[in-house]
């Protein structure tokens, strides 16, 4: 982590989205480190949030090209389950990616709102909504905002 703190605000870009990515990393340190180190909030903010968005973006994509099929097989989720699942997509739709903001479960969420379909353009600017939300919290938890 300390080589993305040395690039600064690329680091947070660059960490950012690898965060929101499948990959397990949380951005929340490297994002509390280089706003302490700046004292630049709207840089972070605009960096992290850019950052985690694009992440974001890629996972949904992920999600998108997976197959009911692939996930009964190599997971040994049932059919019934993943109609469940689909059922409570389709019941609030791309306004889940609201909670994409949320350490772990936001990853795992867009990751199902890809593979469920959801509004491609909606569900990309809620996800932005979010991830701004997130950091905004960050900016006022470190009071620098």
């Amino acid at each position: 982590m300390e080589w993305l703190q040395s690039l600064g605000l690329l680091g947070l870009f660059l960490g950012s989205a690898l965060a929101a990515s499948i990959l397990p990393f949380s951005s929340d340190a490297l994002y509390i480190a280089i706003l302490a180190a700046t004292k630049n909030p709207v840089g972070c903010l605009v960096a992290g949030t850019a950052g985690s968005w694009v992440g974001s973006l890629l996972t949904y994509g992920l999600g998108w090209l997976g197959k009911w099929e692939w996930i009964e097989k190599w997971f040994k989720v049932s059919h019934e389950k993943l109609e469940q699942h689909h059922a409570s997509v389709r019941k609030y739709g791309a306004w889940l990616a609201l909670l994409s903001g949320i350490p772990i479960i936001g990853d795992i969420l867009v990751l199902a709102l890809g593979f469920y379909r959801t509004t491609p353009g909606w569900t990309a600017v809620l996800l932005l909504v979010g991830k701004l939300a997130r950091f905004l919290i960050w900016n006022a938890v470190v009071g620098l905002f």
